[in-house]
């Protein structure tokens, strides 16, 4: 059975885990704004867990291809704190 394909351009959900810090938000956001200027409130959900130690940013930004989506993981893994980008 062949894997389904992503028609790019397209929304395309990011999240990202990491260590709950003061900058943590920020840093993500700035490099998601990098990939995709449109990027607006409305498509940004956090979650902190449980005991507050980590914080899940969910982000629906705008695809352009597979490209831009790995170029964009390979940023945001190497941002300070981030444990799991999926």
């Amino acid at each position: 059975m062949d894997a389904p394909t992503i028609q790019f351009p397209c929304d395309y959900p990011i999240k990202v885990i990491g260590d709950a810090t003061p900058e943590f938000t920020t840093q993500i956001l700035d490099v998601m704004l990098k990939y995709d200027s449109s990027l607006c409130a409305d498509k940004v959900r956090e979650r902190a867990s449980r005991k507050g130690n980590y914080q899940a940013i969910t982000v629906l930004f705008w695809a352009m291809s597979a490209d831009h989506v790995q170029r964009m993981f390979v940023e945001l893994k190497a941002c300070p704190g981030v444990r799991l980008v999926l």
